[in-house]
């Protein structure tokens, strides 16, 4: 296929981000962009201001939508992919059944196709990442929530309605914080970039890791602040990171002895702390799997990072465009 044949485009939503990315019919990177994002602020405002950063990277490109042949779009929530839809997505609220696919198809004039956002992560280190030829793979996605995209015998594998891989609301402590989704003690709550922040402001609070305090930001803490103290040799910080990474490995224990995968792959924002969250992560694997499980089991940081959903939902973008070339194309050679 020549790489100029054609253009497509994949769309990264997250909670807190937003990530586009515009490539050839080789998957080549052309153009992309991340910025803040809202994804509370519902559905009609948000799409609303995807549609408008879409156009203005194709303005910079010199491109439009009419040179597009197919735009993938990843979410963080659970999605029907025959509605295009996302069905009681925690984190998304007021998003519930609206017709997303649909509604971006009217917006773009462009074949669109939906789907959930770790499950893309998976299709991406699998098809350009550190996840090649592997046919068991579980991706993690840990950032604002916590998500897992399986791909099961080559295939991503949905479940019964598209709830597959909602990892993030495994009950880690049945007496834990009380969740978005209305459980206590989910992973989510334990692992998640948002419950690290949240246990940083609770040290500063009560008056601990001055570090800490003097990296924030008119009294706010994100995440990147506990990981810049962790980093910078901050003990409290690390051991916030640490009990992330511990939690994170018991849930994923319990899918490797379920699943008995290959490879996992952990990705997303929080990832960008390295080895003093992946570490603890691995040990707590080895530690609570069994043998035949995990023996021959490799863990890795993703190799695409924050790219991994955008590049998974290039991959569906350009199976969608070559499908419609090939359906368009046949007519003409039966004549």
């Amino acid at each position: 296929m020549n790489p100029e044949r054609g253009r497509v485009v994949g769309v990264d939503i997250g909670a807190t981000h937003l990530a586009i990315v515009l490539t050839d019919f080789s998957a080549q990177v052309l153009h992309e962009i991340e910025i803040p994002f809202d994804v509370s602020k519902g559905p009609k405002i948000c799409l609303e201001e995807i549609t408008v950063q879409v156009h203005a990277l194709l303005v910079e490109t010199g491109q439009t939508l009419e040179d597009i042949q197919a735009i993938g779009v990843g979410v963080p929530g659970p999605v029907v992919i025959e509605k295009g839809t996302v069905i009681a997505p925690p984190i998304m609220p007021g998003w519930s059944n609206f017709p997303i696919r649909e509604y971006l198809r009217d917006l773009w004039d462009t074949p669109v196709i939906l789907n959930n956002d770790a499950e893309l992560g998976a299709l991406g280190e699998w098809a350009y990442g550190v996840g090649r030829r592997v046919r068991h793979l579980l991706y993690i996605k840990v950032g604002y929530g916590i998500g897992a995209g399986l791909l099961i015998d080559g295939k991503i594998y949905h479940g019964a309605t598209g709830a597959a891989g909602e990892i993030g609301h495994i009950t880690i402590d049945s007496d834990g914080p009380l969740c978005s989704c209305g459980n206590r003690g989910c992973l989510e709550t334990m692992a998640s970039g948002r419950a690290i922040a949240k246990r940083g402001r609770d040290l500063v609070a009560a008056g601990y890791s001055m570090r800490l305090k003097k990296n924030s930001f008119n009294g706010k803490i994100t995440v990147q602040d506990v990981a810049s103290a962790a980093q910078r040799g901050d003990i409290e910080a690390q051991e916030i990171v640490r009990e992330a990474g511990k939690n994170l490995g018991i849930a994923l224990a319990n899918l490797v002895n379920l699943i008995n995968p290959q490879m996992i792959v952990i990705g997303g924002g929080v990832t960008r702390v390295g080895d003093l969250f992946l570490e603890p992560v691995r040990q707590t694997i080895k530690e609570c799997s069994l043998e035949a499980a995990a023996q021959d089991l490799s863990i890795n940081a993703a190799v695409l990072q924050q790219r991994a959903t955008s590049m998974g939902a290039v991959v569906q973008a350009l199976s969608l465009a070559f499908y419609r070339l090939i359906e368009e194309t046949e007519p003409a050679l039966e004549k």
